[in-house]
């Protein structure tokens, strides 16, 4: 039996804790997956560079507003999909390779659930901890779907390995993984279905957000709101092509949907329950995230968690600052500090780009909070007429007592590099009028729909 003084238990964000300063204990890093995470290997990293030939893919639109005329020739997906992974699986396998050269880790690419609280069973193997690090992650949510497991189905695990372009794509779900899809998969040519439950995608976010967004990308997919799925069938002539059976949620007649390709887009659950968490002492809330205080620390003192696994967010910038977190706090366990979730934002890559921080209006108003909201048009600023843009804004929420913002929500092109500034200003208690008028915006430049969103709120008293 190995014992080891600190084991970690994923080896993304969780694998970025050892460094230099823990050269003197002999560490264990655990995964059963490819090495390196989500993110890097089927989540935001692979999936942004498929946005980017989508964005290229569906400018021929684009440019006819402006008097362009551009013509898509071909898409490229099996060069796409190779350049991607070409790129992407060296650096995984590279990073196998060097963390298991360290002469003080071990490298097990073995399941691990406890046996005590300081006892786990990897693989065939039984090891002991000091100190363990839960960075286990998330997987894709399989829906109870009738007839699911009859058919080959796809998630975004998978979908981005497909070997070639399928003429067709059904996508469940309307969260971020669908309108990332959609949107790649429309613009590349493939005729796009997707089918929401819910009266409009993107529901986590700002209603007027959401309710733009579903406007828009209707435009490019055929969307089948307020629908359940009755049965899932191969479909005739082989291969994976799905037939689904749909109706809506209100009844009616049920209706067929067939597609050379099934994507299963509904949402991701954390990894603890594979664990055997109650072995070990640590508290997993009904939700089925591991609890952590602000320390990152679990209900068992000896053990922290991070990342998915415990975080509702499911982003890698958070799991990244909360590896830091949680690496300081290993490192000096007398002086711990503390995590800062106040303002955490999040985009979605798709076309139109959203991108969020702090609270929606609904939300804000739900807390009982008394805001003011201020929204500006990207087509009324210089560079939004450049654009021809009548689809796009800024929306700002601000407390009406101290002017300070409490949410930012914006839908448009480079939504996700525009929002930076708010989530400063948020961070730092910055008044919006100190934002605006304390620093130089270059114009005609696209922030200039920023500066002019926080000018609308209330001047400092």
């Amino acid at each position: 039996m190995q014992h080891f003084d600190l084991v970690i238990i994923g080896s993304g964000s969780g694998n970025s804790i050892p460094d230099d300063r823990f050269a003197d204990l002999s560490i264990a890093i655990i995964d059963k997956g490819v090495f390196g995470g989500t993110c890097l290997n089927v989540g935001c990293i692979p999936t942004k560079m498929f946005v980017h030939p989508a964005d290229l893919a569906a400018s021929p639109g684009h440019a006819a507003r402006v008097g362009v005329d551009l013509d898509l020739r071909a898409v490229r997906f099996a060069e796409i999909r190779d350049r991607i992974f070409g790129r992407i699986d060296p650096i995984s396998e590279g990073g196998l390779k060097w963390r298991s050269s360290n002469e003080n880790v071990t490298v097990f690419q073995e399941a691990a659930h406890f046996l005590d609280p300081h006892t786990l069973q990897v693989g065939a193997e039984t090891i002991t901890a000091d100190r363990v690090v839960l960075a286990a992650g998330s997987r894709p949510v399989i829906p109870d779907l009738p007839g699911l497991d009859t058919v080959r189905y796809h998630t975004s695990d998978t979908v981005m390995r497909l070997p070639e372009l399928p003429r067709s794509v059904v996508i469940v779900g309307g969260g971020y993984i669908g309108a990332e899809f959609g949107h790649v998969f429309s613009s590349y040519g493939t005729e796009v279905t997707v089918v929401v439950r819910g009266d409009r995608m993107l529901r986590g976010e700002d209603v007027e957000v959401s309710e733009r967004f579903t406007d828009l990308i209707r435009r490019r997919v055929d969307l089948r709101v307020r629908t359940t799925i009755t049965g899932v069938r191969p479909a005739d002539g082989g291969g994976e092509a799905v037939t689904l059976t749909l109706r809506g949620v209100d009844g009616g007649d049920e209706h067929e949907v067939t597609a050379d390709v099934l994507l299963v887009a509904t949402g991701r659950v954390p990894n603890g329950d594979t664990l055997a968490l109650e072995a070990a002492g640590v508290a997993v809330g009904e939700d089925g995230y591991v609890t952590v205080d602000a320390q990152q620390r679990t209900t068992a003192e000896h053990i922290w968690a991070l990342g998915d696994v415990s975080s509702p967010d499911q982003l890698k910038h958070v799991a990244n600052h909360e590896a830091r977190v949680v690496q300081h706090n290993l490192l000096h366990p007398d002086a711990p500090v503390e995590s800062d979730h106040r303002f955490v934002p999040h985009a979605v890559f798709s076309d139109p780009q959203v991108a969020s921080v702090g609270l929606t209006e609904e939300r804000a108003r739900a807390q009982g909070l008394d805001v003011v909201t201020a929204t500006q048009q990207y087509g009324d600023v210089a560079f939004g007429w450049a654009m021809e843009d009548t689809d796009h804004f800024v929306k700002l929420v601000a407390d009406r007592a101290t002017g300070l913002l409490v949410g930012a929500h914006l839908i448009g092109p480079e939504a996700s590099s525009l929002i930076q500034t708010l989530i400063q200003a948020m961070s730092f208690g910055q008044h919006p009028h100190a934002v605006a008028r304390g620093q130089y915006w270059i114009h005609p430049a696209m922030a200039e729909v920023v500066e002019n969103a926080l000018l609308q709120l209330p001047p400092e008293r």
